[in-house]
C-alpha cells in the first residue's frame, strides 16, 4: 500500500502544480509546453509545415508559438521569434530572465534571440498561458500587475478581446503582419494597421506603401465601407477613440465558438470559425473580396487570373524565379526573363534580331506608366525600342504610355475599369517565326494522311452508320464519368425527335430520352442561346467538373451551329414542385420535406462555397429541385448561371416570370451575391412547409401572402397551423420550428441580415441554435395592403433601409445517441 499511496500523493502534487506558467524555476525547452487552464490553449516549441516535403528536414526551424490545443488541426495563434528561429529545441529555452522580462534563449550559440524587453519593476515575475490565447507577464506576488501581454502584439492573427490599434503618446502601432510564406513565420510584404495619420479608418497596404483596400471610417456603429458588419452573427464589436489611443476590439457572443481574424499569404485579411462537425476552419468574411485585388501579389512579371488556380502566372517569356518559394504561395519573389532583350547583349551580330512585342489583350495594366511623346501605335512602338530599359508599352485615347523597369499588379482577363492592351517587349527568339517552315512540312505530311482516312472514314460511315450510333451512345454512358460532346443527330434519336416533354422555363424546354442500354437522361435544349462556340465548351466543362450529391449530374452536351442542349441524368419523381402542388394522390411526409430542404441548402452551399468560382444560381424554385427515385434533392440548371456570365441584365429580364422568388435586390439593381439565393430559398421553404405556392392561399374567399402569416405566427404561437392540411399535423414540432425560423431570416430584406447557405444547413441539422427573426419590412407593407399579392411590386419602389435585428446564431450542444 505504501508505493500505491506514495504515487497517488505524488500524482496529487502534479496536478496542484501549475501547468500553465512559466517562472524562474521552470524554463520551457524541448517537447515541453504548458496549457491555460481552460485547456484552450498551448504555448510550446513549434516546427511550421514544410511545404510539399515528404521526409523531415534535417534543418526545420523552431519557434516558440501559442497555438489551440482542443482541436486536431494544429493552428498558431502567435509567435514570438518570427524572424530567429531556433534550429533544435533541446538546446533552447524560454525563461524568465535576470532581469524579469521573458527571454528565448540559445544556449548552442550562447545568445539571447528574443525578449519581451519592458521595464520590471518587481524582482520576481511569471509568464502565463490563459484562455484568451494571450501569454501575460505578471508579477509573482501581484497577478494584477501586468507588465506584458503577447495579444497586445499580435503577428499574422487578432484573436478576440485583442486590440488593433495606435497609441497616440508613443505612437506604437498593433499590426497584423502575414507570413512571409506557408513555412517561414517571418514577416511578408503586406500588413493591416489602423490609419497612423489618426483617421478612425483601417489600411492593408503593401510594402507599407500602397494602400489597396481601406475599411472606410467609424460611423459610431460601423466602417463606411464595411456595412455586413451590421450582420454580427455571433460578434460584438467596438471602436475606442480616445486622447491615449485608437483601437478595435471584438469578442464572441458565445465563448465556445472559436473564431480567429488573420492575414495570410496573399494578402487578404479573413474571418474564420472553428466547425468541429468538419474538423476545419470556415471562412466567415474576407476583404479584399478578390485574390487580384491584392495589390502586387504576384511580383515583378508575374499576372493574377482570378479564373485559374493558382492564381499567379508568369507573363510569356517569363519564369518562376525562385520555384520553392511559388510551392508555398510566396509570389513576391516575382518572375524572370528567359531570353534576354537584343539590346541587353550589347549584340552587334547581323543574325541579331530586334526585339519584338506580344500583345496582351484585356488586361490591368501595370503601375508606374510614363508617358511618352508618339502620334501613333508605331511611334509609340518605336520610342519603346529606343530605350533598353523599356519593357513594355499601350497606345490609347489618352496617348503613349511606356514602362521602364519591372512590371507590377498586372491582371489578366480583367473585368474592371480601364482594361487595356500592353505590347510586352520580348527577345525575338521568343516570338520567332522559324518554325514555321517545320510546320508547313508537318503540316503537309498530316495533310496527306488525314485525307487518305477521311476516305477510309466515309467508306466506314457509309457501311456502319447505324453500328456507330449505338457504339457512340453506349460510350456516353460508360465514360466513366468524363463529359462527353454528343451529336445532335444522336440526341435527335435517343429522345425520338424532341417527342417526350418534362418541363421548360426561361431558358428552354427539356426531354426525356433513353440511351440504347435503356438508361433514361433529361435533354435540355437551351432556346435563344447565342454564346460562341467555343467559349460555350469551355464553361460547360467546367461545370461538368462539379459533382455533388445533392447536384443534377451533367452528362454532356451538344454544341453545333447555334444548337445548344445539355445532357442530365434523368430524375424519376420529378421536380419538388410535381410533387408539391399537382394533386398527388400521397403528399410529400414531413421527414421527406425536411430532408429536402436540407440536402437543397447543402447543394446550394457547395456551390456558393465549394466551388472554386462561387456559383449564384439566380433561379432557386420548385421546378428547379429534382428528385430522385429515393426522393434525394438534386438543384438543376445551376450551371446557367455560370453559362450565361455576369450578364444579370438578360437574367434578370428572363426571370421576372418566375413569380415569388426574386430577392428585392434583384428589383432594385444593386450588385447580387449569393444571398439572392438564400432569399429564393426562403421563399420555397415556406412552400414546402405549406404545400402551396406563397400566394395562392385564401381564407374566408380573401387571398394572402403565406409568408407574412407565418412569420407573424411564428411570433405569436403554434405553427402547426402553417403545415400542409394533407400532413394532418404529423410533424416535428422542433424541426418545424426550424424550419420556419430559418425561411423567416432568409427572407429578410437587408440581404447582410439573411445566413449563409453553409449557416442553413448547420441549423436545420440541429448544429446551431437560431434566434427568432424579425417581420420583415416588406411584409409589414402587405399588412398595411392585403389586398396586394406580387411581393415585389411594392418593395421595389421602396430603399431597403438596414434593419436593427440581425440574423444570430450559437453553437448547442448536441449528444450523439446513435
Amino acid at each position: 500500500m505504501a508505493p500505491f499511496f506514495f504515487l497517488l500523493l505524488f500524482s496529487q502534487i502534479l496536478v496542484c502544480t501549475a501547468v500553465d506558467t512559466i517562472n524562474s524555476t521552470t524554463p520551457l525547452s524541448g517537447t515541453k509546453k504548458i496549457v491555460s487552464k481552460g485547456n484552450r490553449f498551448a504555448l510550446g516549441f513549434y516546427s511550421p509545415p514544410q511545404g510539399n516535403t515528404t521526409a523531415a528536414s534535417s534543418s526545420s526551424n523552431y519557434y516558440i508559438a501559442i497555438w489551440y490545443n482542443t482541436i486536431s488541426l494544429q493552428t498558431t495563434v502567435w509567435i514570438a521569434n518570427t524572424k530567429v528561429p531556433v534550429s533544435d529545441p533541446t538546446t533552447a529555452s524560454l525563461a524568465i530572465g535576470t532581469d524579469g522580462n521573458l527571454v528565448l534563449l540559445d544556449q548552442s550559440k550562447n545568445r539571447q534571440l528574443w525578449s519581451t524587453n519592458v521595464s520590471v519593476a518587481s524582482n520576481s515575475t511569471v509568464a502565463i498561458i490563459r484562455d484568451t490565447g494571450s501569454l501575460d507577464l505578471i508579477d509573482a506576488s501581484n497577478s494584477s500587475i501586468i507588465y506584458w501581454r503577447s495579444i497586445d502584439h499580435p503577428t499574422n492573427t487578432w484573436l478576440p478581446t485583442g486590440k488593433l490599434g495606435l497609441n497616440k503618446a508613443s505612437g506604437v502601432s498593433q499590426r497584423l503582419v502575414p507570413w512571409i510564406n506557408n513555412a517561414n513565420p517571418s514577416p511578408g510584404l503586406f500588413s493591416l494597421e489602423l490609419d497612423p495619420n489618426g483617421t478612425t479608418q483601417y489600411f492593408i497596404q503593401w510594402n507599407n506603401s500602397i494602400t489597396y483596400w481601406t475599411s472606410g471610417r467609424w460611423n459610431d456603429n460601423i466602417f463606411s465601407l464595411v456595412p455586413e458588419m451590421t450582420a454580427g452573427y455571433n460578434y460584438n464589436f467596438r471602436f475606442v477613440d480616445d486622447a491615449a489611443e485608437s483601437y478595435f476590439i471584438y469578442s464572441m457572443k458565445d465563448d465556445s465558438i472559436l473564431s480567429r481574424f488573420v492575414i495570410d499569404v496573399n494578402g487578404q485579411i479573413k474571418q474564420l470559425t472553428w466547425v468541429e462537425a468538419s474538423q476545419q476552419w470556415i471562412l466567415f468574411w474576407s476583404q479584399p473580396r478578390t485574390q487580384c485585388e491584392v495589390y502586387a501579389l504576384c511580383g515583378a512579371y508575374g499576372s493574377c487570373n482570378f479564373n485559374a488556380l493558382p492564381f499567379c502566372n508568369c507573363i510569356k517569356g517569363f519564369s518562376q524565379k525562385v520555384q520553392s518559394d511559388w510551392d508555398l504561395q510566396d509570389y513576391s519573389g516575382g518572375c524572370k526573363r528567359n531570353v534576354p532583350l537584343q539590346c541587353q547583349t550589347n549584340s552587334s551580330s547581323s543574325q541579331s534580331q530586334l526585339d519584338k512585342f506580344y500583345t496582351m489583350e484585356k488586361v490591368r495594366l501595370p503601375d508606374n506608366a510614363q508617358s511618352a511623346v508618339a502620334k501613333s501605335l508605331q511611334e509609340c512602338q518605336v520610342t519603346c525600342l529606343n530605350t533598353c530599359s523599356c519593357n513594355a508599352y499601350t497606345y490609347n485615347s489618352s496617348g503613349c504610355f511606356v514602362w521602364h523597369g519591372d512590371l507590377i499588379n498586372l491582371q489578366e482577363q480583367y473585368n474592371g475599369n480601364g482594361p487595356g492592351t500592353l505590347f510586352l517587349r520580348l527577345a525575338a527568339s521568343e516570338l520567332q517565326g522559324s518554325k514555321k517552315s517545320k510546320k508547313v512540312i508537318v503540316g503537309a505530311v498530316v495533310g496527306g494522311v488525314a485525307a487518305a482516312l477521311i476516305v477510309l472514314a466515309i467508306v466506314l460511315y457509309i457501311l456502319f452508320q447505324k453500328c456507330r450510333r449505338d457504339r457512340t451512345l453506349r460510350i456516353s454512358k460508360t465514360a466513366g464519368g468524363t463529359l462527353i460532346a454528343f451529336r445532335y443527330s444522336d440526341l435527335h434519336h435517343v429522345t425520338n425527335n424532341f417527342s417526350e416533354k418534362l418541363g421548360g422555363g426561361a431558358f428552354g424546354t427539356v426531354f426525356k430520352g433513353k440511351l440504347p442500354d435503356s438508361t433514361a437522361i433529361a435533354v435540355k435544349r437551351l432556346d435563344g442561346f447565342h454564346q460562341g462556340e467555343k467559349q460555350f465548351r469551355a464553361e460547360v466543362s467546367t461545370i461538368g467538373t462539379i459533382q455533388h450529391v445533392n447536384l443534377v449530374r451533367l452528362l454532356g452536351f451538344c454544341s453545333e451551329g447555334s444548337r445548344r442542349l445539355l445532357v442530365y441524368e434523368f430524375m424519376p419523381k420529378g421536380s419538388l414542385e410535381l410533387q408539391l402542388f399537382h394533386g398527388e394522390t400521397t403528399a410529400l411526409s414531413w421527414a421527406a420535406r425536411y430532408q429536402i430542404a436540407i440536402g437543397t441548402a447543402r447543394g446550394l452551399n457547395y456551390l456558393h462555397e465549394k466551388c472554386r468560382d462561387c456559383i449564384i444560381h439566380c433561379d432557386v424554385k420548385p421546378e428547379n429541385i429534382l428528385l430522385d427515385e429515393s426522393f434525394v434533392p438534386k438543384v438543376s440548371d445551376f450551371g446557367l448561371a455560370k453559362l450565361l456570365g455576369r450578364d444579370f441584365s438578360r437574367v434578370l429580364t428572363t426571370m421576372r416570370g418566375t413569380r415569388g422568388y426574386l430577392a428585392p435586390e434583384w428589383i432594385s439593381g444593386v450588385p447580387i451575391t449569393a444571398k439572392a439565393d438564400v432569399f429564393s430559398y426562403g421563399m420555397m421553404l415556406f412552400e414546402l412547409i405549406s404545400g402551396r405556392r406563397n400566394a395562392d392561399h385564401e381564407e374566408e374567399g380573401k387571398s394572402f401572402f403565406f409568408p407574412n402569416l407565418a412569420s407573424n405566427t411564428l411570433h405569436e404561437g403554434d405553427v402547426k397551423i402553417l403545415l400542409d392540411p394533407r400532413l394532418n399535423g404529423d410533424a416535428n414540432a422542433d424541426e418545424l420550428t426550424r424550419a420556419c425560423k430559418v425561411a423567416c431570416w432568409c427572407i429578410q430584406d437587408d440581404e447582410s441580415t439573411r445566413p449563409t447557405t453553409g449557416q442553413i444547413v448547420q441549423i436545420l441539422e440541429g448544429f446551431l441554435d437560431v434566434n427568432m427573426p424579425p417581420v420583415p419590412r416588406s411584409l409589414k407593407v402587405l399588412d398595411e395592403s392585403p389586398d396586394v399579392i406580387n411581393f415585389f411590386s411594392d418593395v421595389s419602389s421602396q430603399n431597403s433601409k438596414t434593419q436593427n435585428s440581425t440574423f444570430s446564431s450559437q453553437t448547442k450542444s448536441t449528444t450523439s445517441d446513435g
